[in-house]
């Protein structure tokens, strides 16, 4: 079920303690010079699509929403961000009304690495004023780690920026978009990988065009492999929230 195909009324009807409400969330931000800006949204919104297609009665999906915190990509340009504070409290904005309307599980299912730490303080703020909702979120890889280690030939074995992933899957996904002719190797990672710390250095600092691993590796094939991978983990991990218990009501 998709949130803006229905009308009030059919939303209203629905059990709304067996639906899980779906709010994917992505960015608007370079991606070197061969990536479309809309990547993260792209690749998110295709995922959730293709699992709201698998689970169309009780699953219900909200437009991916494109802003990210991007504060990181913003020296180098062709970016929109909102900044850490806003972005919580936006997660949260888009999530009360349909939690004070009775629904009663919910999944922010998250396309972008900036988005990480703002969806986990958001879900806590919002665990305290709703105790007896089934919480959850996850960037669609950390669902499909082993997926995406499998389906890359590169040295980096993860989820990177404009990399052999992302560019594999936009090869899948929406082939006229990628400027084939500006794939190469990204390089070495520059300063801010010490192990065991986190330094909060930006895209400048850390790649030399905004892009990071071996997207000259990427083929559509690979992009092909790893959604329908992915698709397969979230699925999962969808069904496997609404066959969670519910917290008990509140008192």
């Amino acid at each position: 079920m998709k949130f803006e195909e229905m009308t009030a009324p059919k939303i209203r009807g629905l059990d709304q303690e067996n639906t899980v409400f779906v709010q994917p969330i992505a960015a608007l931000e370079q991606h070197g010079p061969h990536m479309p800006t809309g990547t993260d949204r792209m690749i998110c919104g295709a995922i959730a699509h293709a699992v709201e297609e698998r689970n169309a009665d009780s699953m219900l999906l909200m437009p991916t929403y494109w802003l990210g915190a991007s504060a990181h990509h913003l020296r180098l340009g062709a970016t929109s961000s909102a900044d850490l504070q806003t972005y919580i409290e936006t997660l949260c904005e888009l999530a009360i009304p349909h939690l004070e309307n009775g629904f009663r599980r919910f999944i922010f299912l998250n396309g972008h690495g900036g988005n990480i730490d703002p969806m986990k303080v958001a879900l806590r703020e919002l665990q305290k004023d709703f105790p007896d909702v089934l919480l959850a979120g996850a960037s669609y890889w950390s669902i499909a780690e082993e997926v995406v280690a499998n389906g890359l030939d590169g040295p980096h074995k993860f989820v990177g920026h404009a990399c052999e992933f992302e560019t594999s899957m936009i090869m899948h996904l929406r082939p006229e978009l990628v400027v084939t002719e500006e794939l190469r190797d990204a390089g070495e990672l520059g300063a801010g990988n010490i192990e065991g710390l986190f330094l909060p250095r930006d895209m400048k600092h850390r790649t030399k065009e905004g892009c990071t691993g071996r997207p000259d590796l990427a083929t559509a094939e690979k992009g092909a492999k790893m959604f329908a991978g992915i698709v397969d983990r979230v699925d999962i991990a969808v069904r496997a929230i609404l066959a969670e218990p519910l917290p008990e009501q509140a008192c």
